[in-house]
Parts: structure tokens; sequence; C-alpha cells
């Protein structure tokens, strides 16, 4: 549906395709990933795909599919033990005898983080215990935490953060060896990183940067790459950067379109510890990182390896049309349309949906949604999600690249193909298929294989095969 500004007053209204584009979340949301352009049921359908769409039977947790889609994130890291089958589908069967919302779907995972981090009934836990507890509550808060502004209490974001972050340091400190923690210097902010390896020796090991998408927590890195790298021999770096956990929740700094002044020191760091292999060094950017990961290799030619996991060359395309043609070249014309013509009629829905979606490119939209309002400045985050495309700069990239794809990628359907076409450099395309259980953005219910994939990619490139 296209509106023509210049007679808005004839037109529909914007009700009607908002509350379409948004549908209780499912059009929107997803945990640990960028902005979506179309729900699971829009994306393009493959040869591959079984009948009832991408996600028939057992699949289907919630029929709301951003709801759904969140909920297999955290029942897939079960394999990388970030999560309990059972504490998952027990938690999805409370939310849906309550009926599913922002509340019940937020008040039953935080629930379920407290209660991790405490000792279980009947034993006296050790170290082990402690340790994979910690990082189940660590998952079960970031569930929580991703659909709290829609909650009764969106105030309670930062607390929130702050409980899953503490879960997480606990499970680090509890690691044997356990990561070494730093600040590595960026303008005033200092980003903070862990640094995990197999063993505390000085051998130089190939070493693999994990770079996070919009609104994913350092846990979602220990399914899609920290184990991996471990028990391959590998260093892994975990870190976040600006948009991301500590740099959004607490410093308040939003994300960058230069995204290679935040890996550039990352590799300083790295290349001055004797343990790391300086010539075998990767680099992964998961969701939206598969936009930063590789702006970020551009320029920064000491990564020997880049995986984009998808490759996403815009992410403003990732919104609806309804929603990129608020923006225009004029602020005060754009902030008029938003505020007078968009809010007013926004359903209820629709509006935690866009508070969550713009918050990691607007301090003054995430204080706003903490407070039950909505932001009023839509110009200023478009443009800085505008300003994240790297279709000018893909062909700049040498490094060995790996581009993934997904049946029914359903937030940045075609661009890893547009990706992996601009490429110059030496290049591999891998889609990962509904036959393998690897559907939707990012594999959620198939982390394991998605490792797989990348490690074999990471290992054979590095090595030389």
């Amino acid at each position: 549906m296209t509106y023509v500004y210049a007679d808005r007053a004839s037109g529909p209204t914007r009700r009607g395709a908002l509350a379409g584009l948004v549908g209780g979340a499912g059009a929107l949301m997803a945990a640990g990933c960028t902005p979506s352009g179309a729900s699971p049921a829009q994306a393009p359908t493959t040869a591959s795909a079984p009948a009832g769409g991408p996600t028939p039977g057992v699949m289907t947790l919630f029929k709301d599919p951003g709801y759904n889609f969140s909920a297999l994130l955290a029942l897939g890291g079960a394999g990388q033990r970030s999560a309990e089958v059972g504490e998952v589908l027990t938690a999805v069967n409370t939310i849906n005898r309550a009926g599913l919302s922002a509340q019940t779907y937020v008040e039953t995972f935080r629930k379920l983080g407290d209660q991790l981090t405490k000792a279980p009934e009947g034993s006296k836990p050790d170290q082990e215990t402690r340790r994979f507890r910690a990082l189940r509550a660590a998952q079960y808060y970031g569930q929580a935490l991703f659909f709290v502004l829609g909650s009764d209490d969106p105030g309670s974001e930062e607390q929130l953060y702050k409980a899953g972050r503490g879960a997480w340091d606990t499970f680090c400190e509890l690691c044997d060896p356990a990561p070494v923690k730093a600040n590595v210097p960026y303008g005033k902010t200092p980003l903070p990183v862990w640094f995990f390896r197999p063993d505390e020796s000085e051998q130089r090991r190939p070493t693999v940067i994990l770079t996070n998408g919009s609104d994913g927590q350092n846990v979602d890195m220990w399914t899609y790459g920290v184990q991996a790298a471990l028990d391959r021999g590998w260093n892994a770096l975990v870190y976040d950067g600006p948009g991301q956990g500590q740099l959004l929740f607490v410093d308040q700094v939003v994300f960058t379109p230069t995204w290679e002044k935040v890996v550039t020191p990352l590799v300083d760091w790295l290349v001055a510890r004797s343990d790391v292999d300086p010539g075998k060094i990767g680099l992964t950017g998961l969701s939206m990182a598969g936009n930063l990961a590789p702006r970020a290799a551009a320029f920064e030619q000491r990564i020997a390896a880049l995986v984009a996991m998808p490759g996403c060359v815009d992410p403003w395309l990732g919104f609806p049309a309804e929603i990129r043609e608020i923006l225009t070249p004029d602020k005060e014309e754009t902030n008029n349309i938003w505020n007078k013509e968009v809010v007013p009629e926004l359903p209820p829905d629709a509006a935690a949906t866009l508070k969550k979606r713009f918050e990691p490119f607007s301090v003054p939209a995430m204080l706003a949604a903490r407070e039950g309002r909505m932001f009023t400045d839509f110009y200023t985050p478009a443009k800085r999600i505008e300003a994240l495309a790297i279709k000018d700069v893909v062909g700049r990239i040498k490094m060995p690249t790996l581009v993934l794809d997904y049946d029914y990628e359903q937030f940045y359907p075609g661009q890893p193909r547009q990706m992996f076409d601009k490429l110059t450099a030496p290049k591999d395309y891998v889609k990962l298929t509904t036959a393998e259980g690897a559907q939707l953005h990012c594999s959620p219910m198939a982390p394991q294989l998605h490792c797989e994939v990348v490690f074999d990619w990471l290992d054979g490139t590095l090595s030389g095969g």
C-alpha cells in the first residue's frame, strides 16, 4: 500500500495498514534480531518448504509469529546448554494458558530466570550446576527483556537487562578457564569484552570475533559461536558494541554505521596478545550484524575471513514499506506525519513493537518507551538506520567471505544473494533449509548445524584448505 502525501486526506487511514503490518507483534518483532520486513507467513516460499508454512506442527509454539520465533530461539539453545527443553516448553504452556501477551511472556520468563539463580530444590549445587543454571537464566532474562517495553512495567528494562548480565557474568566466572574480561577503548565509552580460550597456555590460536545483532544478548553468542570455537581449539571474543547490551541499556550509546571503528580496536587488542594468531582472525555477524561485520571488514584488512549470517546490505529495507515511507527528506514534515497521522492511530501492539524496534537507534526513543510514551522524533533514528546501507562498500571486501541464507528468511529476504553478487573477494553462499530443520532467520531451531557450517568453512579457509 502506497500513500501519496500531497493528497493524504483522500487516501485510506494508516490504522489499517499499520494494524495489518504488526498483527500483535509478529510482523516486526524477533528476539536477538533486526527490524523485519514481513511476518514468516509473508516471506517468500521455497521449493523445500513443507506444507503448513515455515513452522509446521509442533514448531508453532505460539500463534503469533514474533513470539513464536523468540521462543524457538530459546528452545534451539538447548543443544548448547543455554536453555532446557522442558523449561522452555513449560513456560510456553504457562503463557498459552494465561493468554499470550507481552505481560504474560515477560512475567513467565523473568520468573524462570529468577528461579534458576537459586539452588535447585533438594541439592547443593556444584560449580557446573551453578554455571549452566546461570547461563540458562541469562537466556530467560533475555527473553523477558525483549518484550518488556510492551508489558505493564516498561521502566524495568534496565533492571531486567542487568539481571541477565549478572547471570552471564556469573556463568563466565565459573568457566574453566574463565574468559578474560576487559574494556577496549572506543570513543568516550569502552567496549566490554569477554575473551574465551580453550586453556591458559600462550599457544597462538585462530580466533573468531563474534558480532551480535540488534537486541541480542551475550548468551546468544555462546549459542552461535563460543562453544563451537572452544570445541575446535579456537579462541572466541564476545563484545558489546554501540546499540547493544551494556552500551545501549546502561551507557545509552546507539548504533553507528561506521562499524569498522568498533572492530579495529578489537583487532588491535587481539593482535597484542601472545595467544592469538594474528593471521587467523575471523569475524562473524549474526542477524543485523550480517550488515555490521561486512561493513567493518571492508575497512579492517587484518580480518582473514568473514561470515555474514545472513548477508544484509540495507537494514532499512527490512522495515515494511508503510513504515519507511513515513520518512521524507524534511525532518519537520516527517515528524508531523509521525506524530499527527501515525501515532494517534497506532494499535497498542504496534506501538510497543515500534518502541522496541527504534530504541537501539535513539536514546530519546528508549527513554520515552521506558516511561510508557511513544517517541516523537521519527526522523533522526530512521536516518540512522538508513545510513547502515553498505551496498557501496561491499566491493571493498578483500578477504574470503561466507554468506548464509535461510529458507523463509523473514527479515531480509533476497538480501543475502544481493550481498553475494556484489562481493568481488573469494566467496561462498550457503542456504540452510527446511529439510534440515534450519529454516527462518538465523536457524533458531538448528544453531548446532549453523555452527557446523560456519566453523567448517572458517577452519578450511584459515587453514588454507
